[in-house]
């Protein structure tokens, strides 16, 4: 569905009869020439895999995903059909959890924008850059306490904040942290709220206009989940307006095509979607999804499936 890097791609090659689909001229036709050999989808979280594309695949079996959100798949038209699912949970939960705190760190202390100043020679002309605000000791939130969640709230720790957070049930892991089950309350009572949540139909613009003004004009969104569980329109008026102090963003709807509302808006901390980019994660994501290939096909069970 998308490109993979050469260490990814050359095994998979060497195992399978690969056919790259972001490569054809005529994708319509490439599925029309093998989609009756075709047994299984490699593809990417935010790539996934339509329902029009399942039903064209008739032999489809598999659809193995290169990453842990699986959102843009259609899991009802897998299960329909009994088609199998795996993402690749677990090896990419700590990088994700270092990079939204690095956000927040970033956004908080003004590193971006520190830089900027000596470089553009700011510092020498103008002075001092104008104080930021800490973050050790400042209050923190959770929407969302899965694996990438409880390591974000694991480091926000060693910072000594306050942490709360919101999930489905309170979660034994988190015992010393408050459990606050609206995700109104908990964006009240936090000076940054972290988005770490699975995306699916039910959390979409979950964090909508009531839970970003109960942030704040002082307060902070970091998300390093989906784009889905923000309201964006709600977002950038709120920042536009005042309402929300900042905001810390590595996914966006329809990206790399982001709404370019958000070039020009202050305070907004913007990334390429890399929150699990790191060689060494990536090699465990590419090893992850091509086990789940092989496994399938030898008759094995799957090691991380989805569905």
């Amino acid at each position: 569905m998308g490109p993979y890097p050469d260490w990814d791609q050359e095994p998979l090659d060497a195992e399978f009869n690969m056919h790259r689909l972001f490569e054809a001229a005529d994708q319509d036709a490439l599925i029309r020439d093998h989609a009756p050999s075709i047994r299984g989808i490699a593809t990417r979280g935010e790539l996934g895999a339509s329902r029009d594309l399942i039903a064209a695949l008739p032999a489809l079996e598999i659809i193995a995903v290169y990453g842990v959100g699986y959102d843009a798949v259609d899991i009802d038209a897998c299960r329909e059909r009994g088609i199998r699912v795996t993402n690749t949970p677990d090896v990419l939960t700590k990088d994700v959890a270092d990079f939204g705190v690095s956000m927040m760190l970033a956004l908080t202390r003004g590193i971006v924008g520190g830089d900027g100043w000596v470089r553009n020679g700011s510092w020498a002309e103008q002075g001092l850059y104008p104080l930021q605000r800490r973050a050790y000791g400042t209050r923190a939130g959770i929407l969302g306490l899965g694996r990438i969640g409880l390591e974000v709230g694991r480091r926000l720790a060693g910072f000594d904040m306050d942490i709360a957070y919101s999930d489905i049930t309170a979660k034994d892991e988190a015992t010393d942290w408050t459990f606050v089950a609206d995700p109104v309350e908990l964006a009240r009572r936090s000076d940054v709220l972290f988005v770490t949540l699975a995306a699916s139909a039910k959390t979409r613009d979950i964090v909508n206009r009531n839970v970003i003004e109960a942030v704040g004009p002082d307060g902070m969104i970091v998300n390093v989940s989906r784009a889905s569980n923000i309201d964006e329109e709600a977002l950038i008026e709120a920042i536009r307006a005042g309402q929300l102090g900042s905001a810390a963003l590595d996914v966006f709807e329809g990206e790399p095509n982001l709404d370019r509302r958000f070039l020009d808006l202050p305070n907004v901390l913007l990334q390429p979607h890399q929150a699990s980019a790191t060689v060494e994660t990536r090699k465990a994501m590419g090893k992850l999804l091509r086990d789940n290939l092989t496994a399938h096909f030898a008759g094995r069970d799957l090691p991380t499936p989805a569905l």
